[in-house]
């Protein structure tokens, strides 16, 4: 079940018809996410297979599989912060585990990002959804 903050994004887009307003709409909110310190924007914290510079830096409360999932972003593409802002919403505040049960693609193809981002923004946009899903399979594995 995806967040009240994400079913808000997802109503944005359905009253907006024009994918030009859905862009615009995806890099305001790109713009309003905090910026990462650069002190985090490190090889650690960088995410491979984008073809822009994108760091994710997580923030998980507790431990195990009820675990609570957050997680800092940032990236040097104003599209791409946008994109982290929609995994932000989708995910932030689930546990862990229902991180790692939550059908990204379908989420994000109900937003029509699946038919209207290249090939290499979609390739980065998968290797972000692998990330955060590493990132809550490692917390969920901890223990206290």
């Amino acid at each position: 079940m995806a967040s009240q903050a994400f079913e808000d994004i997802a109503e944005t887009f359905a009253f907006l018809d024009d994918w030009e307003d859905r862009y615009r709409h995806v890099i305001e909110l790109g713009r309003a996410m905090p910026a990462l310190p650069d002190e985090l924007r490190v090889p650690a914290t960088r995410v491979d297979g984008c073809a822009s510079q994108v760091w994710i830096m997580p923030q998980i409360e507790g431990s195990g599989p009820g675990a609570r999932f957050d997680f800092a972003g940032d990236s040097d593409a104003m599209i791409v912060r946008g994109l982290i802002a929609v995994l932000h919403a989708l995910y932030s505040g689930q546990t862990v585990k229902q991180v790692m049960n939550t059908d990204a693609a379908a989420e994000l193809a109900r937003l029509g990002l699946d038919q209207h981002l290249s090939s290499q923004r979609s390739n980065g946009l998968r290797a972000m959804v692998a990330r955060i899903r590493g990132l809550a399979d490692q917390a969920a594995a901890a223990t206290a």
